[in-house]
């Protein structure tokens, strides 16, 4: 037992070491602005490596980013961790796994239009999984997901107006592109004000993301507004009969959020356009993250 506990111990001082190694490097490279997508990776990661290291004591983790964001000084294909790199809790697998396939599904168009998104994206996916691995520190699992889920609300908004100003220029009509900076809140062609709210696959519930979001509207903009039009929208997977009643579902759930906080119902209604009006232009049977959305419009 006594050789047993020495063998232990010195395994765990070498890997002690290794990840001591990769973070004393990471810790010696000097601090600059990010400006592009392998700098943005080598911000988060260092953020994570450091609160892994200094605050939680957690060398294995500390050693994942530290790795990962040394990496990102060499190439810019990095990549979240795949699912079965994790020791998740079966019931989050699935969960994570979709997470994992939405990233994937704009990496490269993100990577273009939204580096410093996808860098945080991708780096708060691996904190997410991280932490649902060891599955007992509830505000972490938490903050991650949210890091994560804030990051892909705006790479989605990002895109979807990328592909509306291509229409636009491509139909030489200008006039009708919408605002080029991204905020919460967008204007469409009739310069009315929106919020764009977006939905994992085959699925009407609001993240508390999206309900956060929804607040943030109607605290700001409810007094200019007299009714709305909830417009749910899907990809084009599955029968268009289906996405029909999925984009009414969606649509619903957030007529009810509104009226939950103090809009009218008579001053809400809803419309559900299934596959139709795409934001983003895919073939038929094609999952995009993107198009699985329900827009908040005014229409007074």
């Amino acid at each position: 037992m006594k050789y047993k506990n020495l063998i232990i111990s010195f395994t765990c001082s070498i890997t002690l070491l290794g990840c001591s190694a990769s973070y004393k490097h990471l810790s010696n490279i000097e601090e600059k602005k990010a400006t592009n997508f392998q700098e943005y990776l080598l911000s988060e990661y260092k953020i994570r490596a450091t609160f892994e290291a200094e605050e939680m004591h957690d060398w294995n983790s500390a050693n994942l980013y530290s790795k990962k964001a040394l990496k990102s000084l060499e190439t810019d294909k990095i990549f979240p961790e795949k699912i079965s790199y994790w020791k998740l809790p079966l019931d989050k697998i699935k969960e994570i796994r979709i997470a994992h396939e939405n990233l994937l599904s704009i990496y490269y168009d993100a990577k273009i239009i939204d580096p410093y998104n996808l860098a945080k994206a991708i780096a708060s996916l691996d904190c997410w999984s991280e932490q649902q691995e060891e599955n007992w520190q509830t505000w972490d699992i938490n903050r991650c997901k949210e890091d994560y889920l804030n990051s892909m609300h705006s790479i989605y908004e990002k895109i979807s107006i990328t592909q509306k100003n291509t229409n636009a220029i491509n139909n030489k009509n200008l006039k009708d592109k919408t605002e080029n900076e991204i905020t919460i809140v967008t204007k469409n062609k009739n310069n009315e004000l929106m919020q764009i709210i977006y939905f994992d696959f085959d699925k009407f519930s609001l993240s508390s993301v999206s309900t956060h979001k929804i607040k943030l509207f109607l605290n700001k903009y409810k007094n200019e507004i007299n009714e709305y039009l909830v417009v749910g929208h899907t990809d084009t997977k599955g029968s268009k009969e289906y996405n029909l009643s999925l984009s009414i579902k969606r649509a619903e759930v957030v007529k009810n959020l509104l009226i939950k906080n103090g809009i009218n119902h008579n001053k809400v209604k809803i419309l559900g356009k299934g596959e139709e009006s795409l934001a983003i232009i895919t073939q038929d049977e094609t999952k995009q993250p993107g198009n699985r959305r329900v827009e908040i419009k005014k229409t007074n």
